[in-house]
């Protein structure tokens, strides 16, 4: 390589959604004819478009669209990894992404999930780039209304407080978790809808439009 070369410019995505109880992410096969890694699951990315993309969150956004055929309703710039030999074709450079969406906009997508605290050696540095993204989101779910994106738009208590759970990884007391979330202002009673089931009827919420706005800047 020329001392001048540019450097391979990617985007790769981390995308979270809920799957058979647990925290997952999103892998995507690699081609077969890939130069490096064929056939190899990995996350979703790509190369920057300069004459297509604005910026990178743009090629994040596109990069889900075409590999997934999905819209992230929550997307996040990360961090940038790069170096010398996280590519074996060339010193390279991607901006991390992470980005969550419910496991309903999945119905009928043939796309791999993976469990976070279960995840395969993937290719490149992919493995510290999920590592770095769930250190991230698990800290912002901590004291914010972001695992509310996994959620579908109507939903019951006990939804939300299994959604929380999966996303932060530990169990979460029920009758603490009520009065946080009730302090917080995050949720708001849908007047007069209840989920009927089995059990009891269960009221059903959905997002308070407030609790949204800190993250307006991110979409």
């Amino acid at each position: 390589m020329g001392e001048h070369e540019t450097p391979i410019a990617t985007v790769d995505v981390a995308l979270f959604t809920l799957g058979e109880g647990n925290l997952c992410v999103m892998l995507a096969r690699r081609p077969d004819n890939a130069k490096v890694f064929p056939g190899v699951f990995a996350l979703p990315g790509g190369y920057v478009h300069v004459t297509e993309d604005d910026d990178t969150g743009a090629c994040a956004r596109r990069v889900l669209r075409d590999k997934a055929g999905l819209s992230a309703p929550y997307l996040e710039q990360l961090y940038t990894f790069s170096g010398k030999f996280r590519d074996p074709r060339a010193w390279s450079l991607s901006v991390a992404y992470y980005a969550v969406v419910p496991a309903t906009e999945l119905t009928g997508k043939s796309l791999c999930l993976a469990p976070v605290d279960d995840l395969p050696a993937l290719p490149f540095d992919h493995n510290q780039i999920v590592t770095a993204a769930v250190r991230r989101l698990r800290g912002k779910a901590a004291y914010s209304s972001l695992p509310t994106f996994l959620l579908p738009e109507k939903f019951t208590f006990d939804e939300l407080h299994s959604v929380y759970q999966q996303v932060i990884g530990v169990e979460l007391n029920k009758v603490s978790f009520r009065r946080k979330i009730e302090n917080q202002g995050i949720v708001v009673p849908i007047a007069g809808e209840k989920q009927y089931g089995a059990h009891r009827p269960a009221q059903l919420y959905r997002v308070a439009e407030d609790a949204l706005k800190e993250f307006d800047q991110t979409l």
